[in-house]
């Protein structure tokens, strides 16, 4: 038999995507060894995804259409979703980005979707819910002559539920909580995340009606409808409430808002049911049980001696849709209802990324009519090509099976093998990986500033800018550290004025010119575009006010703000020039860095003799001195057993943290209960006590002289490394270390 190889592509990553591979996606063993490379991950996708070709064609070369498929992951041409790298030939097998879930007006309904999400949740997926259906607070309740509680006190479950599960082991969920304008408790949604402690698993959206948006330029009341009779409960001032979502919004990001009646406009399948709801990233509008299989097209690789290339751009969008379609074949889904709709409507969600590097290696600024022009023709191309793709494979397939009765069957129209093909995801650690500007996005920053161990201070510059500097020889490392420092490249005259133009940063460009590309792309979309207008901090309520009435204008199916610094865990966006001193900065938003565990320690371990009985106290240590302290209790066991665990875990955390160990034994040292031992200088009065004289006594052992790692501080919103937070599509990402709040 021959032996088929892949062509030997290897992948050319950089240091930061090689380390978000290793941390988030690469096969690892029990032991946390890894098992795989980035190679071999992305081998393992292509011939897993590729089998789905013999279910339709038993002689299909799948080795040939596995080849096709590792070469443009390789190349870093086309990427799928996270959970598809993650998960796609291991035993998990669960595809989907995420899923929609329906939430009744019953207490069986709703923990029964309580239970589905937790379900979601543990196999890696996002889920979104529209709380529309609900009964609002106070109102009756039949069953039990009681009175309900409303969904906002329902959404704090779905909250709670998502805070206990960790996703597929690694990882939070994420969810997307929506709630008709038109519903009787409107205004405490809009204001139920203005405490920033509560709700924090979730993105809100406001779902807007035509008849809402009418009577806000009109400046009319509108009607509120109770969902458990649909009669009328009240009436509201539509552009009071309009004022409310914007002023929350500038206050802290959200709620966005959604377009639901645009989005049930253009639901393919309005026979199989309506919209109520989106993904978390607000991009991907789906039915009750249906998941997003989504995947995006890296359009800086499809740009060759300053030209488009075409012809490359309509072969990755043929083979990416075939992808996709295969995506939704193999993939293991989480419940039987979830296999059931999206196997009906078998959407797809065809994405890109990169486009603000196309952009620069076009040389046309972001923001410029040329740009939003371009942004039209080349993401009609994509939809075109992907639904003559589409149609290519039904011929081969058949239709997807709702196809009869979809907005697509019509006499003479050739039928679809996908509902939907095209969306527009953040693509947040993918990008990373592709070493790509994010989705249509613009650069957030031409350079950061990244603090590693030991508070040393390492400058990352966009490998475009830095080839072009030296190109043109402005290069100098003293200008990449001011242009760090910065953040942007406005007003340094030492660099080219038209160099400045086509590195145009996203806090430079104007909200207007923000919106027009999210149309832009929209208009030849079938979903809808994740895309966040990213606000300077001095934003005012009205410039949100122009967005939001902008993005309705222009056709958009819904819109996300950030006004930087405007939530809590938000310390320092870009650059050390920011508004605030970085040193004050630092004082009143410290966080400290905790050190990772190496595999092999070095330790001691002190007997202690306690009133309840020996207790054994290993003190290790890294090659920055103290680093963890275990406790082991004789024979005792109990609530002296554990309390000693206990006390051996927080010590741990606080060396590794940063503090000294005099702190610590400060903390422990004299604490006394009813049981003592020995005498004298030798007496301890509690464990904690005995905890206290350990540690003393190892520093004595070391002369006094133990080393302490030097603390850390965060100088940004991300909780893994400290580094620059991206806000996008309702999202958080850190280009640094690859974490994310949605993948």
């Amino acid at each position: 038999m021959e032996n088929k190889t892949f062509t030997p592509i290897i992948p050319e990553l950089t240091q930061n995507a090689t380390t978000v591979l290793e941390r988030r996606y690469l096969r690892r063993d029990k032991t946390g060894k890894l098992l795989e490379t980035p190679a071999e991950m992305f081998r393992r996708v292509a011939e897993t995804i590729a089998a789905a070709d013999k279910k339709f064609n038993k002689k299909a070369d799948t080795h040939k259409m596995a080849e096709a498929f590792y070469a443009m992951m390789a190349t870093l041409e086309f990427l799928p979703n996270s959970p598809t790298l993650m998960n796609a030939g291991r035993e998990l097998g669960q595809l989907s980005a995420c899923f929609v879930l329906p939430v009744g007006d019953s207490m069986e309904e709703i923990f029964d979707a309580v239970k589905y999400t937790a379900l979601i949740h543990k196999s890696g997926g996002g889920t979104g819910f529209s709380f529309s259906r609900l009964r609002p607070a106070n109102d009756v309740v039949l069953t039990t002559t009681g009175i309900s509680s409303g969904p906002i006190s329902f959404m704090r479950v779905f909250d709670i539920a998502t805070e206990t599960i960790k996703q597929g082991g690694t990882r939070r969920g994420a969810n997307m909580g929506i709630l008709r304008v038109d519903h009787p408790d409107i205004m405490d949604f809009i204001m139920c995340k203005a405490d920033k402690k509560q709700l924090n698993n979730f993105n809100i959206s406001v779902g807007l009606t035509e008849a809402f948006m009418q009577a806000v330029e009109k400046d009319e009341n509108y009607d509120l409808i109770n969902p458990r009779d649909k009669q009328v409960a009240g009436h509201l001032n539509a552009r009071k409430v309009f004022n409310r979502i914007i002023n929350q919004a500038w206050e802290n990001g959200e709620p966005g808002i959604v377009f639901l009646d645009r989005l049930n406009r253009d639901n393919p399948t309005p026979e199989a049911g309506e919209i109520e709801s989106t993904n978390p990233c607000g991009e991907q509008p789906l039915l009750p049980y249906e998941s997003c299989n989504l995947g995006s097209i890296n359009l800086s690789k499809m740009v060759k001696g300053g030209k488009i290339d075409w012809t490359r751009l309509k072969e990755i969008v043929h083979l990416a849709v075939h992808f996709l379609d295969n995506v939704v074949e193999v993939n293991k889904y989480p419940l039987p209802q979830i296999a059931q709709m999206t196997m009906a409507n078998r959407k797809i969600g065809l994405g890109v990324m990169g486009w603000a590097d196309m952009l620069i290696k076009l040389g046309i600024p972001y923001n410029t009519d040329e740009a939003i022009e371009l942004a039209e023709k080349v993401m009609k191309f994509i939809n075109d090509q992907g639904h003559i793709a589409s149609q290519e494979l039904a011929k081969k397939r058949g239709p997807f099976p709702n196809f009869k009765g979809s907005i697509y069957d019509k006499k003479g129209q050739p039928p679809l093998r996908n509902a939907t093909v095209t969306t527009i995801a953040p693509t947040g650690t993918i990008s990373i990986i592709a070493n790509s500007s994010s989705g249509v996005e613009p650069l957030f920053a031409v350079s950061y500033v990244r603090q590693v161990m030991d508070n040393d201070i390492l400058v990352e510059v966009h490998p475009y800018f830095e080839s072009i500097a030296k190109d043109r020889g402005f290069y100098s490392p003293e200008l990449m550290q001011r242009i760090a420092e910065n953040g942007t490249l406005h007003d340094m005259e030492e660099i080219p004025e038209d160099i400045r133009n086509y590195f145009v940063t996203a806090h430079e460009i104007s909200p207007e010119v923000h919106i027009k590309m999210q149309a832009a792309f929209q208009k030849y979309t079938d979903n809808a575009v994740s895309k966040t207008v990213n606000f300077k901090k001095e934003a005012t309520v009205q410039d949100v006010a122009r967005v939001y009435e902008l993005a309705y204008k222009l056709d958009c199916k819904g819109v996300t703000i950030y006004r930087d610094g405007s939530r809590d865990q938000q310390v320092l966006t870009k650059g050390k020039k920011d508004e605030v001193n970085l040193h004050e900065e630092a004082e009143r938003e410290k966080q400290i860095t905790k050190r990772e565990r190496p595999k092999i320690l070095k330790g001691w371990t002190y007997q202690m003799q306690t009133g309840c009985g020996p207790l054994y106290v290993t003190i290790n240590e890294d090659d920055k001195g103290l680093f963890e302290l275990f406790t082991t209790m004789g024979k005792s066991g109990g609530c002296a057993a554990s309390q000693s665990e206990a006390i051996g875990r927080m010590v741990s955390l606080a060396w590794r943290s940063g503090l000294q160990s005099r702190q610590v034994i400060k903390q422990l040292q004299g604490i006394s209960c009813h049981s003592h031992s020995g005498f004298g200088e030798n007496k301890i009065l509690s464990c904690a006590d005995a905890v206290a004289k350990a540690i003393q006594s190892h520093n004595e052992a070391n002369g006094g002289k133990v080393q302490h790692h030097k603390i850390v501080f965060r100088k940004g919103a991300c909780p893994d490394c400290g580094g620059i937070v991206e806000h996008e599509g309702g999202c958080a990402v850190c280009r640094m270390c690859g974490y994310s709040e949605c993948a």
